[in-house]
């Protein structure tokens, strides 16, 4: 019987692409071939096993894998389109000849000075438990769409899922990021993932941060004092975890409060965070959970506190938060937080109570501390004493943001007339940033705008440290 012409053309394309799948997937390539003389059976018998590593953990990866690598081959692949293929399309193909190669490689930061040589793209025959096993490595490659590292495993069955168990235990275990100050920058690919920036840690004297009396103490206390004394807190039962946020005004010290916490706080993770990357907040508490003691910064938290997450309707700050409560009360890690805007996290924090247990403010200086913030950014100018001081007295509400500034001012008006610096100096630049003129750049400085003569432009000097636990609270005033 005749059949209808269109329908005998679309079975007979069918079949076409059914027997080139077949063709495609029949005969070994080169590389299946070593691969079989490795694993002792036809590959295409074995299941494959992959697992996506994120691109800031690559050289982690690495490490691990030439540790269970030792002693095994290490295998380049060319030909075909091996960037789009999957493993087992590599070693089974009628269509292209894969077969080994020159193995890539690529450098990674491995420190804030120092890179490591890791496999960009290579195929790792080993022996792993006395099983055989060919393991496919390669890093993320934007322009095919793949936003992370990748380990595919050939092996056995439960041999590739014990074997990447294993790798993620030396990953752990060998982590180039362990006691590294970094930070989580957006890959510029269309993934999710941050990849990780290396920051040098730099030690900040308690003496060039000049706060209230009793605000950094008190602050130190709680981010560096619990983890000193972890032993005696956990043997008494008590938790290590903890939230604390700095607050207050733009130039008030805040994160120079943080950088001298990150520089005396040796040996500690810390993973920063500042604006848009507190997206990459899971990232930063998956990697502070397992790379403890650990501190986690998130800087001008209040920027996102209303933003909204990618794939979901909540606000970004309600996913800091749940990354607050998901860390174990055991582990050392500390959440530090700064906001301009108090006011735009308060009620959210009210609503999810416990996950900040110290919030410190950081106010505008008061006279005495505006002296030595003054004194401390012209401790290498040639400027009298005097001189120094009665600019501070002038300056009345303006922070340290306003005194580094003028400081700076200073210095350029004598380095264009080649001259040292003198007191003179000073006074006109004083003047100049105190003129009305110069209204914005002073509240860009982080000084108040001025208000009616019966509102003084200072609130107070005063600074609080609130800890929101039922009945408890301390105010410290001067």
């Amino acid at each position: 019987m005749d059949g209808d012409p269109e329908l005998l053309a679309a079975l007979k394309r069918i079949v076409d692409v059914a027997n080139r799948y077949e063709e495609q997937q029949g005969p070994l390539t080169p590389l299946g071939e070593r691969v079989r003389a490795h694993l002792g059976v036809d590959p295409i018998t074995l299941p494959v096993v992959a697992e996506p590593v994120p691109q800031h953990r690559i050289v982690d990866l690495d490490l691990a894998l030439t540790e269970l690598g030792a002693g095994g081959a290490l295998l380049g692949v060319r030909g075909g389109n091996r960037q789009h293929e999957e493993f087992a399309a590599m070693l089974a193909n009628g269509w292209a000849r894969y077969e080994p190669g020159a193995v890539d490689h690529a450098l990674v930061p491995s420190g804030p000075h120092e890179r490591r040589r890791v496999v960009a793209f290579g195929l790792r025959l080993l022996v792993f438990e006395g099983e055989p096993v060919a393991v496919l490595q390669r890093v993320a490659n934007r322009q095919v769409g793949r936003e992370q590292a990748l380990v595919e495993v050939l092996a056995a069955d439960g041999v590739g899922e014990r074997l990447l168990a294993a790798a993620r235990r030396l990953m752990h275990e060998r982590s180039v990021l362990r006691g590294q100050v970094l930070t989580l920058v957006a890959s510029g690919g269309f993934g999710e993932d941050g990849e990780s920036v290396f920051v040098e840690r730099e030690p900040v004297a308690e003496d060039d941060v000049v706060l209230a009396p009793g605000v950094l103490p008190t602050v130190r206390r709680h981010v560096l004092g619990i983890a000193e004394h972890r032993d005696a807190l956990l043997g008494a039962g008590q938790h290590l975890k903890r939230g604390v946020l700095l607050y207050g005004p733009p130039g008030t010290g805040k994160t120079l409060t943080v950088r001298h916490l990150i520089g005396a706080a040796e040996g500690v993770t810390v993973v920063l965070l500042t604006g848009p990357a507190i997206r990459y907040i899971g990232e930063a508490t998956d990697l502070a959970r397992g790379l403890q003691p650990a501190m986690v910064v998130l800087e001008d938290i209040d920027l996102v506190a209303m933003d909204r997450g990618h794939f979901g309707p909540q606000p970004l700050l309600f996913a800091v938060l749940d990354a607050l409560d998901g860390i174990d009360g055991d582990a050392d890690v500390t959440f530090l937080m700064t906001t301009n805007r108090v006011d735009v996290l308060e009620e959210a924090l009210a609503q999810r109570p416990g996950r900040v247990d110290l919030a410190v403010e950081i106010p505008r200086p008061d006279a005495a501390a505006r002296r030595r913030l003054f004194a401390l950014y012209a401790a290498r100018l040639p400027l009298s004493p005097h001189a120094v001081e009665r600019a501070a007295d002038r300056a009345a509400g303006t922070t340290a943001s306003f005194a580094k500034e003028l400081m700076r001012r200073v210095v350029l008006a004598a380095a264009i007339e080649a001259r040292p610096a003198e007191d003179a100096d000073l006074a006109t630049a004083l003047d100049e940033m105190l003129a009305a003129g110069a209204e914005l750049t002073r509240s860009l400085l982080g000084v108040e705008r001025e208000e009616s003569e019966s509102e003084p432009a200072v609130r107070g000097a005063g600074w609080s440290a609130d800890a929101p636990l039922p009945g408890r609270s301390a105010r410290f005033d001067e």
